[in-house]
């Protein structure tokens, strides 16, 4: 069997997974149904329980393919579990007054810790856990946990409108998938997978699916990368983040044809009467399902 079909079939194994999970967390939702529920951008009530179904979907299918390092496999789930446990802690007790990174920054040099500062940290903590697990020298150790952070990070800041942020992971991981990458397969399927429920703005990944994806696309980069490559991702992503805090990319896409064409694919059109501020998540970050 090609590496191809190998990587499809993973896709396939996450796909199925993260509907499977999706469906028993719609039945049986922890605690309080209403706790998992958000307004988007529309004013409109959906579920967050997509993001850890997506999360389950991706780690699953990534701690059990085949032919991959058991290494890797192992920081494949402690990166994308991680990633979505801190998510959902940020998702389910996150303020809406600090936004961005500076924002939780701002707060913590006023004695403030923030759910969202606390999130970035564990984010932190797992990807660098997660990168060590991959590399044998310290400086290569640093750079794979700074990528698959780095890598949660960025994804989670496009989760501002419906399907985004699930699009973006499955255009940014589908060329490795394409060359055989099954740790890239894992969260591709996961996001394709859960994508029709997103467009149709019945759910949102919110920041525990957003950052557990990006976590899983981060590890999949750095299975594949040498050391160079890991300085151009981590510094691609370093730019990334900090152009997030001057520059909207919302507006961006919006302004940008060929992005807002694929922004737009599948999505419930735009009420011209009713324009769409940027709803706010329960991290303090814009969202967008």
């Amino acid at each position: 069997m090609s590496s191809v079909r190998r990587s499809l079939r993973t896709a396939a194994v996450a796909g199925t997974a993260a509907r499977f999970a999706y469906t028993m967390l719609r039945r049986f939702t922890p605690g309080q149904a209403a706790a998992w529920e958000r307004r988007n951008h529309r004013g409109e009530a959906v579920t967050l329980v997509e993001g850890p179904a997506a999360a389950v979907g991706s780690a699953l299918a990534a701690a059990t393919a085949p032919g991959v390092p058991a290494a890797h496999r192992a920081a494949a789930a402690l990166a994308t579990l991680g990633a979505a446990g801190f998510g959902t802690y940020d998702d389910m007790l996150g303020a809406t007054d600090k936004r961005g990174f500076k924002g939780h920054v701002g707060a913590l040099a006023h004695g403030e810790v923030t759910s969202g500062m606390v999130k970035v940290l564990g984010i932190g903590a797992s990807g660098l856990a997660a990168g060590a697990l991959m590399r044998d020298k310290p400086v290569d150790k640093l750079l794979a946990g700074v990528v698959i952070a780095g890598s949660a990070n960025v994804v989670n800041l496009f989760d501002l409108r419906p399907g985004r942020a699930a699009k973006v992971a499955v255009l940014a991981g589908a060329p490795s998938v394409l060359r055989g990458s099954r740790l890239a397969a894992a969260p591709v399927g996961a996001a394709a997978a859960l994508m029709p429920e997103d467009l149709g703005e019945k759910a949102m990944l919110g920041d525990a699916g957003a950052n557990a994806l990006g976590a899983a696309l981060g590890v999949a980069a750095v299975a594949g990368a040498s050391r160079r490559g890991l300085v151009v991702r981590a510094a691609v992503l370093a730019a990334l983040t900090l152009a997030s805090e001057k520059v909207s990319f919302t507006k961006v896409i919006a302004e940008t044809p060929a992005l807002h064409k694929i922004d737009m694919l599948g999505r419930r059109p735009v009420v011209p009467q009713r324009p769409a501020p940027e709803a706010e998540s329960t991290s303090g970050q814009p969202v967008a399902s």
